[in-house]
Formats: structure tokens, sequence, C-alpha cells
């Protein structure tokens, strides 16, 4: 393991359980593979806010949008195997299809650009307001002439990746689940992924809406079937199998159920989403972005009450994935803040003997501060961002238990010292910065509750 990645994942988790009490959410399932070791699972929250039921890594996620990966392995899997091409025809293998639809390639479909229907014209069912399409209502759908021609830009397709998986099971003879668990899920080894909830077996999160407009927050299952619309939406999986996953697509990964080349085609920057200011591109089933180093792909998933995000750091050798089961889950900026811890800590390394201790959340009445040690300096990062250590002020510590801030904000504490207080037994109980006397969480409430509900009932 890379020296820095153990400190560095432990703060990934200690500010992740914050983030989720601080944003008041259900519940958040966190995994990173560095290769194809797990290296850091943990769950936070609850499974279900109804039942009290404490979430754990073993709980499944409806992963949505997660499942156009599986659909695009299958594909290029069948590519493989010379039973398909990427410039043959949906037509060829799947009956009424309008003439238009029927011409696109399965190239276009895989990479969103076909020019099809998102949803059909009613999506009711990602508002709970009716079943997912059945083979027979996305077929009448498919029959209507296409929104936009093929090739014209990027147009997101969930009705595109049901289509693929007809092609699937017109290619192969069997039923797309039957056949994607087989050469897909099992081919990689994973245990804990099902292509639909009706196949799933182990503990299950349970999705949940906004707090408003209710002003609280009620449970909302997710259990519905994705019937034909399963190869775009319908995988169940627990965050360790989704990054397990993502990280055999890697280009650089030593083993998987793909050829290095079918890789490096499923995350080449195939459309660009040209009217996102996000800069995120499409492959062939992979959304991808960032720059240099840094640069990554994967897949986001929204299931009505659950917000999902995986993304692999090839140059990294790093795969991330957050699952959240809010319908206002944070999976977004809580992997972006993933993402800028592991950077930093690259950068700045492991803490050492002389930093180490500088270490912890401390408390005032305003917000909590984190003390996040490295290898020749500490940062003052505010958990309560999305990227944490933005703009953290530096430490340098010029004596045991004794630093002086030399990078900060003109509006803090710039060339001000830092001191940590002891009790009689050696163990930190509270921190000096500049002026500001930082405790426990525990010796803030316990401050605060003297200080404004002292006599109160």
């Amino acid at each position: 393991m890379t020296p820095w990645l153990p400190a560095a994942l432990a703060y990934v988790s200690s500010w992740l359980e914050f983030q989720l009490r601080h944003h008041d959410q259900p519940g958040c399932s966190v995994a990173i593979a560095s290769g194809r070791e797990i290296v850091l699972e943990a769950a936070f929250g609850k499974a279900d806010i109804a039942t009290g039921e404490a979430l754990t890594p073993r709980h499944g996620f409806r992963i949505a949008s997660h499942s156009k990966s599986f659909t695009s392995a299958g594909i290029l899997r069948l590519v493989e195997a010379g039973r398909l091409r990427l410039d043959d025809k949906a037509g060829s293998f799947v009956p009424r299809l309008h003439p238009e639809v029927a011409a696109v390639t399965l190239a276009q479909l895989l990479s969103n650009s076909a020019g099809l229907t998102r949803d059909g014209p009613d999506n009711g069912q990602f508002f709970d307001r009716k079943p997912y399409c059945d083979k027979g209502e996305l077929l009448a759908d498919l029959a209507l002439p296409p929104i936009l021609p093929a090739s014209q830009r990027l147009k997101y397709s969930n009705h595109g990746f049901g289509l693929l998986g007809l092609v699937i099971e017109a290619v192969t003879g069997e039923p797309y689940a039957d056949w994607i668990a087989r050469e897909v899920v099992a081919a990689v080894g994973l245990a804990e992924t099902m292509p639909d909830i009706g196949l799933w077996t182990g503990p299950m999160a349970r999705g949940h809406s906004p707090k408003w407009p209710l002003g609280h927050r009620v449970v909302v299952p997710g259990d519905n079937p994705c019937q034909a619309m399963m190869s775009a939406a319908g995988f169940v999986a627990t965050a360790a199998d989704v990054a397990r996953y993502f990280a055999q697509l890697s280009p650089k990964a030593e083993r998987s159920i793909l050829s290095p080349l079918n890789r490096r085609e499923m995350s080449r920057r195939l459309w660009a989403d040209e009217e996102s200011s996000l800069g995120r591109h499409y492959g062939l089933g992979t959304i991808s972005g960032g720059e240099g180093d840094w640069a990554w792909f994967g897949h986001s998933g929204g299931f009505q009450g659950f917000i999902t995000r995986t993304a692999v750091l090839p140059e990294q050798d790093l795969t991330i994935s957050v699952l959240t089961n809010a319908i206002d889950g944070l999976a977004h900026p809580w992997l972006d803040g993933i993402v800028q811890i592991l950077k930093r800590f690259q950068e700045l390394g492991a803490p050492s003997a002389a930093t180490k201790d500088w270490a912890g959340r401390w408390w005032t009445i305003w917000n909590p501060g984190d003390l996040v040690p490295f290898a020749d300096k500490v940062l003052v990062a505010n958990p309560t961002l999305f990227s944490p250590l933005l703009d953290a002020g530096e430490i340098a510590i010029e004596a045991p238990d004794r630093g002086r801030f030399v990078k900060a904000s003109s509006f803090n504490s710039p060339g001000e010292t830092a001191r940590l207080v002891r009790d009689d037994a050696g163990r930190i109980e509270s921190v000096w910065l500049g002026g500001a006397h930082v405790v426990s969480e525990a010796a803030l409430k316990a401050e605060m509750l003297a200080r404004y509900q002292s006599g109160k009932a």
C-alpha cells in the first residue's frame, strides 16, 4: 500500500462520518480499492430511519445507472467472442423498431449518442408513479422515431441501454439477468451484486425522501423491479463490490474480464457534456472527468431514494465508490471531497513523529476544526466543507506541542502560535489556535449546556 494512504483513509472515514451528521443524511456506504484490494470499507448512519436499523457494509443499494457499465462490459464480452461488432445495427437483432432506431449502431447506443428518447413519453417510474417498462412497453416506445439524428450530440438514454439488454438476449438466447449474472458479475468474482432487486437476498438499504415538502424524511422503499430497464438501471450491490467491479475496468488493471483495448475504449472520452459546466464526458457505458494524474472514469446512479457514484483514478490505481440512501444523497460532492483529500496526502505525505500528535476534531461554538497532520506540517481543515482542506491554515511545528501558523487566510491567524494542552496523564485535552481555545465535542457540549440551558427544565 502507498505509504500515505492509511492516514488518508483514516481522515476520509472521519470526515464522511461527520458530513453525514452535519447534513442530516440517512446513510452512506463507502469503499476504496487500491488495485484489486479493498483498503477502506465503511458504513455510516441508518439503513432505514423508520426502524432505526443501522447501515452496514453488507447492505445492498440500488446503484441505478451503474448498471450501464455492466451492460457495456457484457456487449464488449460478446464483441471479444466474435458474436457482435460495435458497428452492428440494433435492428439486426431486435424487431419492431422504428426504421431510424433500427439503424443506430451498438457503439452509438453504448455512448449515448443514438439520439433516442431518454425515458419514453412518461418517465413516471422515477417518481414512483408507475412501474418500469416491460419489454412490450419498451418496444412500443422504440417504435416511435428518435428525438435527434444519431451521432449529433451526447443524449443520455435509459431506453438506449434497455435496447442493449434486448440485443444481449437476442444474441445469447438467454434472459439478460441470467447471462449478465454469469458472464459479467460472476466472471469478475462479485458475491454481493445482482442485476435487479428481485434477485437480491442480503440486507437492503431503504431509500429515503428529502426533508421537504413534508418537513421530515419518509422511507421510499426503492424495491421496484426494473423489468426491461434492468440493463439501464436495475443493479443492486454493496459499495465494496462496486469498487471491485470498476477497479478491474481500469486500463491498467492486471486482471479483468475485458482486454486492455476494450477497457481503454470503455473509458475513452467520446462525447463531451458541452452544455454543462461539470467537465464530464461519456465513453462506452462510462462517465469521465478530471485532468492529468487525477483524471477519472466511472459512473453514477440515481434511483428513487438513492444517489450513488463511483470513480476509477487509473494513474493512482485507486477506485472510490460512495453509495447513499436518500434522494438528495451527497454521493457526488462526497466523492469529489475524497479525491481532494487523497490528493493532498499524496502531495504532503503521511504524518511524521513530529506531527502525528497534532490530530483530531476540536470545537468552538462556531464550528469544529480538524487538525490533520502530514509529513512536515499540520493543516487546520474545516470538516463542514465538501472540500475540507480547501484554504486550510498551515502550522509549522517549532517544538514539542508548539507550532506557528505559517500560512492562513488574512482574516484568520497568520503568524500566531498554536499549542497542544495535555492533561496529567499526557493526553491531549484541548488546543490553542492563536487566541482560540478549541476543545473536544463533549467538553463544548457541557460548556454550552451550562451557559445556555442551566436551570432550564
